[in-house]
């Protein structure tokens, strides 16, 4: 879950500390103003972050984001808090370094979303075809007592139509789960973005 959240939220935070910064404002403010604002898990983080250095029980920011980055569990973040705990040691140059990030990352949501409508690109087809075809077979089954009576029926020897009804109930909910399947894969492919 968390995992999910970080990769929803970190193209804007990156997108949000890149204006910030750009217009001047120091990391630790860019951080502060992150905390406070909606970005979900990371600006939960952010705001603990700056919630240790106020209240003094804090390292440092260096730590304090080094601890992050062990917490952090999708591949963006952490390299965004590589990225923030890089320029804190060694005086690097963070606003480039937003921008290449916030540009692959963006390239890498483009491609999840071609990658997630080619891979639904048969569900509607699919699902038609089960919700439609299944039950009419099924119907047909059903029937086949009725249509076998008299002289055909005396040819074939048919099972009872209690059998024939109960195959035909379990065929109905076989293709109502069925379908709730194929949804629930389409759904799980999501890339929650």
């Amino acid at each position: 879950m968390r995992k999910l959240e970080e990769k929803r939220e970190i193209l804007y935070v990156i997108r949000t500390m890149d204006v910030l910064m750009s217009s001047g404002v120091g990391l630790e403010a860019a951080i502060h103003t992150i905390g406070t604002g909606g970005y979900g898990i990371i600006s939960k983080d952010f705001s603990t972050i700056m919630e240790k250095l106020r209240s003094g029980k804090s390292k440092g920011l260096e730590k304090e984001i080094k601890g992050l980055m062990n917490k952090s569990e999708s591949e963006g973040y952490r390299r965004l808090l590589n990225t923030m705990y890089t320029n804190l040691t060694q005086n690097t140059d963070l606003i480039e370094t937003l921008r290449k990030q916030g540009k692959r990352m963006e390239e890498d949501r483009n491609e999840d979303v071609k990658k997630y409508i080619e891979d639904l690109s048969g569900v509607p087809e699919t699902l038609l075809s089960i919700g439609m075809i299944g039950p009419i077979i099924l119907a047909i089954v059903g029937l086949i007592p009725q249509l076998m009576s008299g002289d055909l029926g005396a040819f074939m020897k048919l099972p009872p139509a209690s059998t024939i009804q109960s195959v035909v109930n379990v065929g109905l909910i076989a293709t109502l789960f069925g379908m709730i399947m194929i949804g629930l894969k389409a759904h799980t492919k999501d890339p929650g973005l």
